[in-house]
Formats: structure tokens, sequence, C-alpha cells
């Protein structure tokens, strides 16, 4: 598996590095078709926390995507917490996605860029392409939540048509359907 590390406001060293694959290298266990990792590690500060530290990490399969994303007053314990939030996704996803999908695969990056410079205020600053695949609204719900996001775009099985779900603030979930004006 190819691990890749990044760091934003913060020296990344030996040892930090070490600790950052070893830990996220233990994925390789749970899902042997494990592709890439991208560890991004940033310092900052936040209100009412003071100084804290950012893990994320963006775990590739040949079929998905896993994302984590912890926050903490100290870095190894940041990084600690994320790799355990993957191998709980890890878990969840390597027992659902064989049983669960048509065509056995899901959307995945296929290219993303950011623009280096940064953008004025209202432009697009990060462009992502996704392959899209037909599921149900079930299944797009289970894939909601093995990322981690707010939304998830798919092609409704039913319909043949580009659907976005969301997360609702009450817990639910809402789907956005297109329709002609």
């Amino acid at each position: 598996m190819k691990i890749e590390l990044h760091g934003r406001h913060i020296e990344l060293n030996d040892r930090i590095r070490e600790y950052a694959e070893r830990k996220i290298g233990r994925l390789d266990r749970f899902l042997p078709d494990l592709r890439s990792a991208r560890i991004d590690l940033s310092h900052g500060s936040k209100r009412g926390r003071g100084d804290v530290f950012t893990a994320q990490v963006t775990a590739r399969t040949d079929d998905g995507v896993l994302r984590a994303e912890e926050v903490d007053t100290d870095l190894f314990a940041a990084i600690d917490l994320a790799a355990a939030k993957l191998h709980r996704q890890a878990e969840r996803y390597r027992g659902k996605r064989l049983d669960r999908w048509h065509d056995h695969s899901r959307p995945t990056p296929i290219e993303e860029a950011e623009d280096p410079m940064p953008a004025e205020r209202g432009q697009v600053i990060k462009r992502k392409q996704f392959l899209l695949h037909e599921m149900d609204e079930r299944e797009a719900i289970e894939q909601l939540n093995l990322v981690d996001h707010d939304f998830y775009v798919f092609v409704n099985g039913v319909s043949g048509q580009v659907n976005v779900l969301y997360r609702r603030r009450d817990g639910g979930y809402g789907l956005i359907e297109r329709t002609l004006a």
C-alpha cells in the first residue's frame, strides 16, 4: 500500500512519519485490496480548545473510499483516533461490500485538482470527479455513513437519474432529485 503523508503548519519529522505510517499501515490486515492512503496532519487553534492537531486520513480501495478526521490537543492521539475510526469503517465495509452492491463497486474519486493559489471569495477552489454507479436509496445511505460526509451523490437505480442524498440535522436523510423547469 502506498502511503502519502502531508503536513500543514507542522514539521513532519521521522518519528511522526513512522508513527503515522505504522498506525495507518495496519489497515492492510482488514482490507487486502487497499491501494493507497493519504494522511493530512495539521496544527491550528480552535475556539475553546486552544492549540489542536487534526489528522485526516483518506484510504482508497479497489472499489471504494474510507475517510476519517479527528482533532485532539496531542498529535499522536489525533492519529490514534483517526486510525481507530478507519479500522471500524474497514470492518463494516469489509462485511457489507460483497453482499450489497450489484456490481461490487461504488463511486470513487478519479481525479482531484486543487488550485495552488488562494481563490477570491466566490470562486471554485477545488474540483472533484467521481465515477457514479447505480444503487438504491438504502445502499446510498450505507455509503454516506461509510464515507462520513454530509452528502452523497449517486445514480438512482429506479429512476436512472443522478440524485443527492444528504444528512438532515434531525438525524434523518433527505434526497434531492432532478426535475426539469
